[in-house]
């Protein structure tokens, strides 16, 4: 068994839950290779999740304190315990690309807003795998899904020179970066900077959805072919975007960062409450 699986995770719950082939295992690696190379333990973390193949995945999984929060309302849980918990303490979010950029969008950008010290792993498989294979917030157009078998022609988050990113930027997002689940050192150090940041930072994870995304749009659920597929799609240059609309391309790296740019929000609220204390006593 993986070193990182016997340090980190529960071992009940070791192999995973998902399916064979899917990405998602990738992703969650990688989340734990950055936290033992920042030398961080069990009890420096608390681990909380979404729902979906996401939340499913992760959820109980981490031998420490851990919680889960659907349909976005895990920002709100997170918020609450970065404010009664000490700053040293980090909080790690895994949620879908749901979570993050369909119905928990609202509560995702007020969460940037605040500038609040989390870090949120959008593991995307683009599009709502867990319930049979609907389209979603970032399927490429033209993928045939069970809700689109003519192909989803629907305007999404990733095309037509749209990238949900730049919302996420426009926000106040200290840091962002974008990888998918097959890329090795670069992700890790993303997520390390991610982590690091005092303030909110996300790193979006595109991975392979093997039986439902795969198996519908490709033809195929031979996971050497999704494999194949991303690894083609993949760009390691975030910032150029002059591709054809109909063209999906990965482009992936650090897509902005400025970490410890804002004021983080515990921090702000605390500095608040001292001053309003300060001026009762002096009257």
């Amino acid at each position: 068994m993986d070193y990182l699986a016997r340090k980190y995770l529960r071992l009940k719950k070791i192999p995973s839950t998902a399916c064979s082939g899917c990405g998602l295992g990738q992703v969650h690696k990688k989340v734990l290779l950055a936290i033992d190379e920042l030398g961080l333990n069990i009890e420096d973390i608390v681990w909380g999740t979404g729902i979906g193949c996401a939340g499913r995945q992760t959820f109980n999984t981490w031998k420490g304190d851990n919680f889960a929060g659907t349909h976005g309302r895990v920002y709100a849980i997170a918020t609450g315990l970065r404010l009664a918990l000490p700053p040293k303490k980090k909080i790690i979010l895994t949620v879908g690309d749901g979570d993050a950029f369909g119905i928990g969008l609202l509560h995702l950008l007020h969460c940037i807003r605040r500038n609040v010290d989390i870090t949120v792993i959008v593991a995307d498989n683009l599009g709502y795998q867990s319930t049979g294979g609907q389209y979603g917030w970032t399927t490429p157009k033209g993928s045939v899904t069970d809700s689109s078998p003519y192909g989803m022609m629907e305007q999404n988050w990733i095309q037509d020179g749209i990238d949900i990113l730049d919302v996420l930027k426009d926000a106040g997002a200290t840091f962002l970066a974008r990888h998918t689940s097959m890329e090795g050192r670069n992700a890790v150090e993303s997520i390390k900077k991610a982590i690091q940041n005092r303030g909110f930072s996300l790193v979006q994870i595109y991975y392979p959805c093997v039986v439902n995304f795969m198996g519908k749009s490709l033809g195929t659920r031979k996971p050497v072919d999704a494999y194949k597929w991303f690894k083609e799609k993949t760009a390691s240059d975030i910032q150029k975007k002059s591709l054809p609309d109909d063209e999906i391309i990965f482009h992936t790296g650090i897509y902005h960062d400025n970490s410890n740019g804002r004021t983080e929000f515990s921090n702000h609220l605390k500095k608040w409450v001292e001053n309003i204390e300060k001026r009762y006593e002096n009257e």
